[in-house]
């Protein structure tokens, strides 16, 4: 190997670490100081539980973790379902599939805040103009983290409906099953793999989610994004960092899981 190339491997390794460094060093720092007793990021403090201690007494915040795991998991739910239909429904269009596609992945790229003061301003309309008995709360944040994550679980079906014989619709049709029934028991048993990576984007997106919760939240409903927000204008609670390094544990255990039954399963279908 040359001097040159040697040079851009090193170079190259180098761009890799500092990416990795910048990336992870954050989700470092708050595992080590969920471990740490001091109050304050950089002060001095001694080895503790005393964070997951107060966490779980923490009543605010262990509200604002139920809310959100409730809103992520209801809205993920609807929108794999929702999702799913959709990418199975635009896939058997025999006209207008272009179209289909195009408006159904408009709020992937357009701006979140763009969505959010449409939703906002989508609850104003209902209740106060058509007089419906909608408002600001639970409800509404489950439909709205439903329809901001439907686009992603049809991005995640997709792909893998493409890989289908496109006659097998008709085939279930032809064997005597009718519509229903040929889309539950042949053509969604083919798209679990779809199902679940668009499940599990739909529940990040959620937890994840800040502004169009802040702006359609209401009825004292708070989340994670918001309680956070809402803590910083005195000063941030420490238990957060407690809350967050679970989060990040339960979400790298999963991680770990899919992939090593996904090696197994791989490794069956070689043999």
């Amino acid at each position: 190997m040359n001097a040159k190339k040697i040079i851009k491997l090193t170079v190259s390794w180098l761009i890799l670490a500092l990416a990795l460094a910048f990336m992870y060093l954050p989700l470092i720092l708050i595992v080590v100081y969920s471990f740490i007793d001091a109050r304050l990021v950089g002060g001095k403090g001694n080895f503790s539980f005393e964070l997951y201690a107060n966490l779980f007494k923490n009543q605010s915040l262990m509200t604002a973790a139920g809310n959100t795991i409730v809103i992520g998991l209801v809205s993920s739910l609807l929108a794999t379902l929702i999702g799913t239909v959709s990418a199975v429904g635009i896939y058997y269009m025999k006209r207008g599939k272009k179209a289909a596609n195009f408006v159904s992945q408009i709020t992937v790229v357009n701006a979140e805040i763009v969505t959010a003061v449409g939703f906002f301003l989508l609850v104003l309309f209902l209740s106060n103009t058509l007089r419906l008995p909608v408002q600001k709360g639970l409800g509404w944040l489950i439909v709205c983290h439903t329809m901001l994550t439907v686009p992603y679980v049809i991005l995640s079906v997709s792909p893998r409906l493409n890989q289908l014989n496109p006659n097998l619709f008709e085939a279930g049709q032809d064997l005597g099953a009718g519509p229903m029934r040929t889309l539950i028991t042949v053509i969604f048993p083919q798209l679990v793999k779809g199902m679940i990576s668009g499940f599990a984007i739909a529940f990040t997106l959620s937890l994840d989610d800040f502004v169009v919760t802040k702006m359609n939240t209401g009825n004292g409903v708070a989340t994670i994004s918001t309680y956070v927000y809402d803590s910083l204008k005195r000063t941030l609670d420490p238990s957060v960092r407690a809350l967050s390094t679970i989060i990040f544990v339960v979400v790298l255990a999963v991680l770990v899981v899919m992939n090593l039954v996904g090696k197994k399963k791989a490794k069956k279908i070689k043999k």
